[in-house]
């Protein structure tokens, strides 16, 4: 993306007040837009505008608001009237927004928060980091220890104070790992309550308690289970499933169409630490096969290698992968004997 800050004029023609109005939208909500998404500065009075940013968002910019002028047109009579969700959909089809990472820029997959920076320690966080502000639904795949969920907060809290989105949902999946929820005091939200503790966590340490306690009381900040989310669509949110290995193909088909616009979506999990039922299908195996094709959606798949913990927790992984590794080529050729 181009460094240097430059200013441009735009006349929007023919100047008619209430297409401008329209264009614009209530207290100028498509011009905020514009301005949170592209990094520029809009000022306008009557049809002459005013743009200031860096040169790849001003061309951004103008294109989108000469394209959305036209749609404000009057058919049949009946003023046109643009709405936020078009003002999403213009954003994403000018591809403004993957211009602003270059593969090998370490700099850009920095993440600030008021706290201090989050810096990504290895290319698979990198590549993590860059893809969720860059796309719209991102998966982070692989076992503890890989910065899965932390990043995923810092990037949502990031957003939170850029103001890009307005609020933050963390969810996940009501599943026992091992542990019975029902002997568990409270309601369904309390039982889950401490499940979600890796994400309390993450937030007051970039947030602060106080501030964390004050957006949850707000509802600026929501921590849910998955269940609470059926029925639900969400505009102008940061959201993440955490342990998403848990879910069944229909909730994790639940959760992706429950996303609105102007929203971001990650989705962490660990496909070697399923809690489901025997026999019962992990909806995030399933979605890695079924999405994995599709544009505007990110996979980043981390292993032990990527793990920064304590030095013996990536020992402990990498442990693991081999002796799932023997196991399967075991039972590999038993199954190969048998048939002979």
């Amino acid at each position: 993306m181009s460094t240097s800050t430059s200013t441009f004029e735009l006349y929007l023609e023919p100047a008619d007040s209430k297409r401008i109005a329209s264009l614009c939208g209530p207290f100028d909500e498509n011009i905020r837009h514009l301005e949170r998404r592209l990094g520029v500065e809009v000022s306008y009075r009557d049809n002459h505008f005013m743009i200031i940013g860096h040169n790849d968002g001003i061309t951004a910019t103008t294109k989108i608001l000469k394209d959305l002028y036209i749609e404000t047109a009057p058919m049949r009579g009946r003023q046109q009237v643009i709405e936020p969700d078009q003002v999403h959909m213009a954003i994403q089809e000018s591809k403004a927004l993957e211009q602003d990472f270059t593969p090998d820029d370490d700099k850009q997959s920095v993440i600030k928060t008021k706290r201090g920076l989050v810096k990504p320690r290895n290319k698979n966080q990198q590549d993590y980091v860059r893809a969720m502000m860059v796309h719209d639904i991102n998966f982070g795949i692989g076992p503890a220890g890989t910065g899965k969920t932390y990043l995923a907060v810092a990037a949502a809290v990031d957003a939170l104070e850029r103001q890009e989105v307005r609020r933050i949902l963390l969810t996940r999946p009501a599943v026992e790992a091992g542990e019975k929820l029902g002997f568990l005091p409270g309601d369904l939200a309390q039982k889950v309550d401490p499940y979600l503790r890796p994400l309390y966590d993450a937030l007051f340490e970039m947030l602060g308690f106080e501030k964390v306690e004050k957006l949850l009381e707000r509802n600026v900040i929501e921590v849910a289970p998955l269940a609470y989310m059926r029925g639900r669509t969400l505009n102008d949110a940061f959201i993440i499933l955490d342990e998403s290995q848990n879910t069944t193909p229909e909730q994790m088909k639940m959760f992706l169409t429950r996303i609105g616009f102007n929203s971001k979506a990650v989705i962490t999990g660990d496909i070697t630490q399923i809690d489901l039922p025997r026999g019962q299908r992990s909806g995030l195996r399933q979605a890695i096969e079924i999405l994995h094709d599709v544009d505007d959606i990110s996979f980043t798949f981390f292993n032990a290698a990527d793990v920064v913990r304590h030095p013996v927790v990536q020992r402990v992984v990498q442990a693991y992968e081999v002796f799932d590794r023997k196991k399967k080529e075991q039972n590999s050729e038993a199954s190969r004997d048998h048939h002979n």
